[in-house]
Order: C-alpha cells, then structure tokens, then sequence
C-alpha cells in the first residue's frame, strides 16, 4: 500500500510538471510568457499546492490588478506572522522593464519546482513574487524596441500605461503601479528586494551581472556584513552553478582598465528606495547580448542561490537589519548626496573582449567592435565606496500643513507615523527660504526636475491650523523622511516638483500705484530706504531701472506675501 501511494504520488508531481511546462519551455528558450499566461501559470500553482497563494494588491495603470504570489512551507500567507516566525523574508520583482522578462519566467519555473519539490524552499526562508509589475508595458508586446537585445522572439515594452519608467517611479508614485507596490514592500517589510532586469552596454563574457544597494545607505554594520559576509557568498554561489558573476558594468566603450564604478541609487530607483528602509537591494542584470535562454536559466539559479545563502545567513540577516532600524530611530543626521570614494577600491575577475576597428557596413566608416575571437580575464579596479555629503541635522519633526495632502498621502502609504493638531497653534518654527533652483528644460519622467537647490533658513512663529500634521522623527522611516522632505535630497518630493506652487508669487502690483506706496513705504522705513541706496550704489544696472528698485521695495515690505517661496515642510527642533 506505502509503495502504491509513493508511485501515486510520484505520478501526481510528473503530471504536474508536464503540465506546467511554460512558453519558455516549450520553445526551447525562444520566446516569454505573455501576462496573461503567467497570470493562469501562478493561479494554476495556488489550485494545486497549499504552499502557495495568489493575492490581487491593487491596481495599475493598464486597468489591471497586480498580484502577488506567496511561498511558504508551512502553507501560511500572514506576512507579519513570517517575521515572527523569523523567516527571511525575500521579494523577488518581476517584468518593471517587459522588454526584459527573463525574471518572469525563470520565477515561474522557479515556484514550479518548489511545489513539485525538485527545489526545496528552507523553512527559514518565505519568498513572494510580483509576476509582471509593468502590466501596460508588458500587455504591449514587439520584436523591435530592444535592438540591442538577443531575444526572446517578443516581448513587452519599457514605458507603462503611461508610458513612465516604472524604474524612476518609487518615490515620487506617478503610477498607480508604483503606489500599489509601495503596499505590497509594506505589507511583507522583506528582507531582500530582487528586481530582475537586462543590462546594455558593453559587451563582455559574463551572462550575469549584479548591482547592489549601495552599502554606505543600509549603515555601518549591516551594510559592512553586507559587503564583507553575505555579498561574497552569493558570488561564490553563482560561480558553483557555472555562471561566473561580475558587479554592474558601468563602462560601454570605455576601456575597462579605468576601473568599474558601482551604481549610484538614489530612491527613485528601486534598491535606492529599499535602502530607505533597511532592506538590501539586489538588481540582477544579465547580458542583453547572450542567447534569452541561458539569460534566464541564469536569473533562475540567482534566485535559487539568493534562497540558499538567505537560509544560512537568515539568523544574522534578521539581527543586522534589526539592528540598523533601531540606529535608523536614533540616528541625527542624514547624508542628502553621496560621492564615489576614488581612493578606495577592490579588484574584480573581469572577463571580456578586446576591442577593435573595422569599416561599418551601415556608414562605411570606422566603427568600434567587440572581436569575440580574442576574449580576457584581467582584474579591473572597482570603486566601491562612498562618501557622505550634504549632511543635514534632522529635526525633531517636521510640520506639514494640511494642504498639501499629495505628499502627505505618499507619506502615509509608505508608513509614516504622523499627528495632527487638535486645535490651531502658533509654533516657532526653522523655514527655509528657496533662494535657487534649476529645473530641467526637457520633462524626465513627466517632471521639469529640481536640482542645485540654495535656501536660506530662517526662524519664524507660524500659525499652523487644526488638522495640520506634525511628523516626528522618532521611526524606522526616519530616512525615508529626511531624504524626501530635505529640499536639496536626490529624490525629494521638492526635486519632484510636488511643492512648485509656492515658487509662483501670485499677488503683485502695478508700478504706477505702487510707485506712491513705495514712497510713503521709505519715509516710515529708513532701514530699508538705507538697503536701497547700497544696493543702487553696488549695482549700476540695478540704480538705472525703476521696476527693479519698485520690486525690492515690495519685497523688504509687509505687502509682498511671505508664502512665495518659502518652502511649506517646517522643521521644528525644540520639543
């Protein structure tokens, strides 16, 4: 009877195997998993193993709900409960770029062989999966916008429903996608983030390439065992399985003996905005020129290695992150800006390929190539290390007015714990003036983006009103706030254009009735009188027009409004 149930049960698991041979594998590696077909794929899955559950986590732009797949041993979903349980948690994102979907169907084959036990998931380890976050993107499907790619035969495209980056989306949230996947990074808090890409670039013989959170973000001790313990360990597990792994590689043309610089993410990025809540950030990035089946037989034993050395580590991966969000509670100041350390570097096995010259058979004229006959192993410089600049003191809290409810609801979808007044108060409060900005000419990502923002700050009483919010800095999302409501921070919600209103002055006056105001205005106000006469003194062109004198007197009075660009996020640093 014990081998009659054995031979059922065994013929059960082939049975299902066969039936879940996907596209990729019934091409032999040709082609990808429409959406739908993934969709049906995880739903299939969820039928027949009470280890994994499909859940719909909110909508997207392309009218489409995206799902999250769970995987557990002990067939329990509760997220908050897997942390009890002190799981490593691991998310593993899947399809934000369509037009690079080796992530969607090795992580379908990957849940597959776990629930037909040819992989076994550790019980230490709960994993979840986003099967396709860039629905629209991946919905709109081509052979052609991925000229540099070899393969599949079609795939999705990089703009969403919206045509947005989903990849520059994660904090300032255009996309319904990006608010639905800042509820799901939420609901399961993971411990890892994997968001599966493709790279571009130069042409090299490695097919897997990995970019990593930027250790100096994640804080001394976890990003030190980051780098120093866990790092090594997934390059030496890659390597076990034959795929030799290499950092992102920064360089095209240039000749890899200047070195490899790592990746600089900032938060709009998605293991920038993971490193905003101690959670490390992994971006595995195969080799757009290698054959689509071994890019995604590569992407499948990355992610099976990440669960291997997450299973050994999970004890002092919990412990570490741990650690550094208690510190993230107590921490004073915050970097805004980071810059590569030149003097710092480790040593990196690069394996490529020497570049030559030949005519081109498009232009007729000399052009760079690749000469795969002639491939290298040399150990290139790689700069892994960043300084901290801009370091800002964090207040005690900030303030935001009611108003400005866009941010504030961005504020509560990631977290933040917040008051609200109960009744209106007058507060001393630290302002900052905005003195400069520049805002790019052409839209990147649907914005005129700020940058090389100057303020002056300043005190002042202001009146804030019942229902105002007050946010202290007492939390894990500590960094989250610094870096987004810091004017001058890479990815803040002022760099984003979320508080561009108050850079419009909106009441004004005509010079002809001004003219006689102005000149009561100096009569009663010899200090400001004694500022223009200096001010004409210093500037020639200044003393020779009438409108600009009129303007500084309107602007050094009580007429011109002290909202006009005065940033509407105040810090106040007395309790």
């Amino acid at each position: 009877m014990r081998k009659l149930f054995f031979l059922l049960l065994l013929n059960s698991f082939f049975q299902i195997a066969e039936a879940q041979l996907c596209r990729f594998e019934k091409t032999n590696g040709l082609e990808s998993a429409t959406y739908f077909e993934a969709i049906a794929w995880y739903k299939n899955l969820d039928k027949i193993s009470g280890n994994v559950l499909v859940k719909e986590m909110g909508m997207t732009d392309a009218g489409y709900p995206l799902h999250l797949v769970m995987v557990s041993n002990d067939g329990k979903f509760d997220a908050a409960q897997w942390h009890k349980q002190n799981k490593a948690v691991i998310l593993i994102n899947n399809g934000i770029h369509p037009g690079e979907p080796d992530g969607i169907d090795a992580s379908m084959m990957l849940v597959r062989d776990i629930v037909i036990n040819k992989i076994r998931l550790p019980d230490n380890v709960a994993l979840a999966f986003i099967p396709v976050y860039n629905i629209g993107g991946c919905l709109n499907r081509n052979s052609y916008s991925r000229a540099n790619q070899e393969g599949p035969l079609e795939y999705g495209f990089r703009g969403n429903a919206q045509n947005l980056d989903l990849n520059r989306d994660f904090t300032k949230n255009d996309s319904k996608n990006a608010r639905s996947f800042a509820e799901i990074f939420h609901f399961l808090d993971p411990d890892i983030l994997i968001d599966n890409h493709v790279s571009d670039g130069a042409d090299y013989q490695h097919t897997m390439t990995m970019l990593t959170t930027q250790y100096d973000k994640l804080g001394k001790d976890l990003g030190g065992w980051l780098k120093e313990k866990f790092e090594p360990q997934l390059y030496k597990g890659m390597s076990d399985k034959n795929w030799d792994m290499v950092p992102y590689v920064s360089f095209e043309t240039a000749s890899p003996d200047r070195g490899m610089v790592m990746f600089y993410d900032p938060p709009r990025y998605s293991s920038g905005y993971a490193a905003l809540f101690q959670t490390i950030g992994f971006v595995p990035e195969t080799h757009m020129l290698k054959p689509f089946k071994q890019r995604v037989l590569s992407t499948y034993s990355f992610s099976q290695t990440m669960i291997e050395k997450a299973a050994i580590n999970a004890t002092e991966l919990i412990a570490q992150r741990k650690k550094a969000r208690l510190e993230i509670t107590r921490e004073t100041a915050f970097p805004l800006k980071w810059n590569v350390d030149t003097t710092g570097y480790t040593f990196v096995n690069f394996k490529g390929y020497e570049q030559a010259y030949k005519p081109s058979d498009a232009s007729g004229l000399n052009r760079m190539y690749y000469d795969r006959s002639k491939p290298f192993t040399k150990q290139v410089k790689f700069f892994n290390a960043f300084k901290e600049a801009d370091v800002t003191e964090a207040p005690k809290a900030y303030i935001i007015p009611q108003g400005w409810w866009a941010v504030l609801d961005l504020l509560k979808l990631n977290g933040v714990r917040m008051q609200r007044f109960t009744k209106d108060t007058a507060i001393d409060v630290q302002a900052y003036h905005i003195d400069d900005y520049r805002s790019s000419p052409r839209p990147y990502e649907k914005h005129h983006k700020n940058s090389g923002v100057k303020v002056t700050v300043f005190d002042q009483k202001i009146k804030f009103l019942k229902g105002d919010y007050i946010i202290y800095l007492n939390q894990p999302a500590n960094r989250y706030l610094v870096e987004m409501l810091e004017p001058g921070g890479d990815d803040s919600f002022f760099a984003w254009n979320f508080f561009d209103a108050v850079l419009q002055q909106k009441e004004g006056y005509s010079d002809y009735r001004w003219d006689d105001l102005a000149a009561e205005y100096l009569k009663t106000n010899p200090d400001v009188k004694i500022k223009l006469e200096e001010k004409k003194k210093a500037d020639a062109k200044f003393a020779a027009n009438g409108s600009a004198q009129l303007d500084f007197i309107y602007k050094n009075s009580p007429y011109y409004e002290s909202g006009h660009n005065r940033y509407p996020v105040y810090r106040l640093n007395k309790q």
